[in-house]
């Protein structure tokens, strides 16, 4: 069975640069000499430029420091109204910061705002010492986080993004914390929206006023931004992990060692813009219903099936193949069948080669047929024998096959 898929056209390009193979393959023009952009749903990588190389990434660290920040907060170690008491170490870090004094307490939530809007190096290590104890047992899990998560050119010595020796990472690695941040803790949008908040700084001499003002100049300069952190120092220069989103479709870029601020916005909205305008999404809600399917030895003769998911594809090619879908599943199922249990699948092909799959389950449970359940069957028939009788002989039982699909596919 072949379905019409929806296809979401990115950028209308009437409006940016028309697509052609030439166009893609030339890539966006960008002066930092390590970028990279990434479709942040799939993981797809679509344009990248020196994108291994090792550098210092400046306060960029902060985007691991939050990831481990949200996790602890979801696994219940932390919660967003706790009280964080800032040590000598915390309030001593200087650089980018927020002032805040020894002894001085605020929530995880204001700690949040303070790294993510004002890129706080206070705050940032406060809150690396209440998860951990330490800033160097948080480091450790900062490396050990890196490391679950492929960041092969990735070293962290610090929890703030100071320049230290072996403090170094590249554009993939960046991209690859950025996506795990912000697909599986979507919450932080609401705090890289934020350009100006007041906080109040709570300590002995009294309560005072300061006002956050985000260091994030995308967000004002480029209309799809949604974030997610800067940085500079003098070694890493202007760095640069930024977030976009038109269309349903969510970006990631990453800009290392430009040369100053305006060069790694222009090289962001570069790539954004050149992203939007060769990216071509195919995407299918399955939630369309299937055939169920025939169970033998069951206390019901069918099972009903549903998809474990969604599909969604980016095509960079161009190509104008039809999407097709190809529904692989068995003719009949034994007993018991379990719901959630996964009998078969939804094969998607474009221009002939397979670019995803869906894994097709059971949508209810289905118990052996028992002696006490075939006594039951057969009264109940002798009771409605006659009418029993006249249907059986117009029942027809769908004919399934092994391999199902329909004749027809979506033109891109």
């Amino acid at each position: 069975m072949k379905k019409i898929l929806s296809l979401l056209f990115i950028l209308i390009f009437s409006f940016l640069l028309p697509f052609s193979a030439a166009g893609a393959e030339s890539g966006p023009e960008t002066s930092a000499p390590s970028v990279l952009l990434m479709d942040a749903d799939t993981g797809t990588i679509l344009y990248a430029k020196d994108e291994i190389t090792e550098r210092p990434l400046a306060s960029v660290t902060k985007v691991m420091t939050l990831l481990l920040i949200f996790e602890s907060i979801d696994n219940g170690q932390i919660s967003l109204e706790d009280t964080v008491t800032v040590s000598e170490h915390a309030a001593g870090m200087g650089g980018s910061q927020v002032f805040l004094e020894p002894g001085e307490t605020q929530t995880v939530d204001t700690m949040i705002k303070c790294i993510v809007v004002a890129s706080a190096n206070d705050a940032s290590v406060a809150m690396a010492e209440h998860i951990s104890g330490s800033e160097e047992a948080f480091v450790e899990q900062m490396n050990a986080r890196a490391a679950e998560l492929g960041m092969e050119h990735t070293h962290f010595v610090n929890a703030c993004g100071l320049d230290a020796d072996g403090h170094y990472s590249c554009a993939l690695d960046i991209a690859l914390m950025s996506r795990e941040l912000t697909v599986n803790h979507p919450e932080i949008f609401d705090y890289t929206a934020i350009w100006m908040e007041d906080i109040t700084h709570h300590t002995a001499q009294g309560d005072s006023v300061f006002t956050l003002s985000s260091t994030n100049k995308l967000l004002k300069q480029y209309e799809y931004a949604t974030g997610l952190k800067t940085g500079s120092t003098s070694q890493a220069k202007f760095c640069l992990a930024a977030t976009a989103t038109k269309d349903d479709v969510n970006l990631i870029a990453s800009i290392m060692a430009a040369d100053d601020s305006a060069s790694r916005i222009s090289d962001a909205v570069s790539l954004f813009t050149w992203g939007f305008a060769n990216c071509t999404v195919f995407s299918d809600d399955n939630t369309n219903n299937l055939e169920e399917i025939p169970v033998t030895g069951g206390v019901s003769g069918t099972v009903a099936v549903r998809y474990s998911d969604s599909f969604r594809y980016l095509d960079t090619t161009g190509s104008a193949d039809s999407l097709e879908e190809t529904l692989s599943l068995p003719e009949t199922l034994e007993t018991p069948v379990t719901e959630g249990e996964v009998i078969g699948s939804a094969i998607y092909t474009l221009g002939g080669t397979e670019v995803g799959t869906v894994e097709i389950e059971a949508a209810e449970s289905v118990d052996e047929m028992k002696f006490k359940n075939a006594m039951e069957q057969v009264f109940h028939r002798l009771l409605l024998g006659s009418v029993l009788h006249s249907n059986a002989s117009t029942r027809t039982v769908p004919q399934l096959f092994p391999c199902r699909s329909s004749p027809t596919g979506f033109a891109a």
